[in-house]
């Protein structure tokens, strides 16, 4: 980031916005590493609650799977109805109507969480931050701008919010962190190609990225959830 002191927009003091609501599922009884995964639009926190016994594998660390529960806001593009989500969704032009201050909102409102499993005693180098779709796209604009260097980022069917803006606005705390991203080659929800853009932005911009496509919808697959555990078992260790 050019200007490091920008992280400060992060900061829940201006905003003083209430702490998200979170499902919490610990794999052992001392974790020592956390992943908070970002469930997609209309969903809630216990909606990959189930995975966490297939990420699993022999010898793995204790590990804090922290799901919140974003906000219910009215949803533009679905009729103006209110549902869990991370911000408003306009329409489903180029840029998918991004609401700015909805997305400033929740990347404030997620911060908080990394910087409360810091408090907690998990090193930044030890969180890995997930999403899904809507909630994929939040992970990738926070942790790029993350002003400690975490342990890895996943974006599951998701795409990319102001990728333009990147370049100048990521920090370098996060410049290299590894990525794993996945898309379903016939999601009519997020079209793969809005995936492979995400890819390619990413990789300009130096990241190491693992890139997964597989034959489903906007959903996951049992292909998919055994790949995320194996790119968890080396960032883990």
């Amino acid at each position: 980031m050019n200007n490091p002191e920008s992280a400060v927009r992060f900061s829940l003091d201006s905003e003083n916005l209430p702490t998200l609501e979170t499902v919490e599922i610990n794999s052992g009884p001392n974790p020592d590493a956390s992943v908070i995964w970002l469930h997609g639009l209309g969903a809630d926190g216990h909606d990959f609650e189930p995975l966490v016994p297939y990420l699993a594998w022999p010898g793995a660390p204790d590990i804090r799977y922290v799901f919140p529960h974003a906000p219910v806001r009215p949803v533009t593009l679905n009729g103006g109805m209110p549902m869990r989500a991370w911000y408003d969704i306009l329409n489903m032009d180029g840029e998918r109507g991004h609401d700015r201050q909805g997305i400033g909102q929740s990347i404030q409102q997620v911060f908080a969480l990394l910087e409360r499993e810091r408090d907690r005693g998990i090193a930044a180098n030890r969180i890995i931050l997930a999403g899904f779709s809507q909630g994929g796209a939040i992970a990738l604009q926070l942790g790029l701008r993350y002003p400690h260097r975490l342990a890895g980022l996943i974006g599951l069917s998701t795409y990319m919010l102001f990728a333009s803006e990147l370049q100048d606005s990521r920090h370098e705390a996060n410049r290299d962190t590894p990525v794993f991203l996945a898309h379903g080659t016939i999601d009519p929800m997020v079209p793969p190609a809005m995936g492979e853009a995400a890819r390619k932005q990413l990789l300009a911009l130096g990241l190491p990225l693992e890139w997964h496509t597989y034959p489903m919808p906007h959903s996951v697959c049992p292909e998919e959830i055994s790949d995320i555990a194996a790119w968890l078992r080396v960032r883990f260790g």
